[in-house]
């Protein structure tokens, strides 16, 4: 991975600003999850997207969610409401400002807020900036993220109060639209005005499969026998960090029999060089399972229509694949190893 580009303490001296800001606002006393606006960023023309939590005064929080992954994430995290994943709200691209108590702040956040000679006292009272991203444990702003949700936090202060006033600002255009936030540049003066922006298409890379022809061809040679796998590759919420770097979610391709629940293979993946790279890499992760066991299955069940397309390459050297709706034996399996990792 990159190095991470730390913010300067001029970017962090304008974050606390706009985090002070708004914080004097209080925008949730009359915005809700569901009032998002968009903002673009002057430097790359990224959009983003702001959503402002704690109008149950239980958290205080501003999301700034990242283009079309962000945004959509959002999206299927509001339509699924109270039967969210608390996991899934971490794998949304996003860029958070909240307000904490001091305890729950790490000692770099401390040392920033020294350095530029602020004081917090109370609770909820003490900004705290993470990034999230896909596959990864929430981490410290990088420099671009901290100028990027600088200029959403210094929006969102112009923003709330005109729709205290007039509720119809942030109402959809033909249902879906949002408003937008847009920079324009007049000689050296960035000026900002209101535009408006639909919901971006979820654009998602490709995923490529490389697998050696030979790991395909030796699994044709393997004796077929009549069992039965259960296969799945999941998030293990455990976080890994290599020095430098920072910490991520390793991926877990478990394969067990589906009667016995014997575990035949299992193998964590980094999401590294990209998520896509680690997906492309599951079939041949698959076949290296089934090599090491020495059998070729009757059938394969899998209950992930993305996985399922990764796999029927690999099915076509003897093997039936199925797209369940369940995977009971694997099931039981994981939740085991989750459970005995959680102790």
């Amino acid at each position: 991975m990159a190095e991470m580009t730390k913010p300067d303490i001029r970017e962090w001296r304008r974050l606390y600003e706009a985090t002070v800001r708004v914080k004097e606002t209080s925008p949730w006393e009359w915005m809700t999850e569901a009032d998002v606006f968009g903002v673009q960023n002057p430097e790359t023309g990224e959009l983003g997207f702001v959503s402002v939590m704690g109008m149950l005064g239980e958290h205080y929080a501003v999301s700034l969610y990242l283009g079309s992954e962000g945004i959509h994430g959002y999206l299927n995290l509001q339509e699924l409401g109270p039967f969210a994943d608390p996991e899934d709200l971490i794998q949304i691209p996003q860029l958070q400002a909240s307000f904490e108590d001091r305890e729950q702040l790490d000692k770099r956040d401390r040392e920033v807020i020294k350095e530029l000679g602020l004081k917090f006292r109370g609770r909820n009272a003490w900004p705290m900036f993470r990034s999230y991203r896909t596959s990864f444990f929430p981490w410290f702003l990088e420099s671009g993220e901290a100028r990027f949700l600088s200029v959403a936090l210094e929006q969102l202060a112009d923003v709330a109060p005109r729709f205290r006033e007039d509720s119809s600002l942030l109402e959809p255009f033909d249902g879906e639209g949002y408003l937008l936030r847009a920079p324009r540049r007049e000689g050296e003066t960035l000026l900002w005005e209101d535009a408006s922006t639909g919901i971006p298409p979820l654009d998602a890379p490709p995923i490529e499969v490389e697998m050696e022809v030979s790991k395909i061809e030796a699994l044709g040679q393997l004796p077929r026998r009549g069992v039965r796998l259960e296969v799945d590759f999941f998030m293990f919420p455990a976080p890994v960090r290599d020095e430098g770097d920072r910490p991520y979610f390793p991926h877990m391709l478990l394969t067990v029999d589906a009667v016995s629940g014997m575990i035949l293979g299992s193998e964590l993946l980094k999401p590294f060089p990209s998520q896509e790279a680690m997906w492309g890499s599951v079939p041949e992760g698959l076949a290296d399972q089934l090599s090491g066991v020495g059998l070729l299955p009757e059938k394969v069940s899998v209950d992930s229509e993305l996985l399922f397309q990764l796999l029927e390459p690999l099915a076509g050297v003897g093997f039936e694949l199925e797209l369940s709706p369940s995977l009971p034996g694997l099931d039981k399996v994981r939740d085991d190893l989750l459970q005995t990792f959680g102790e």
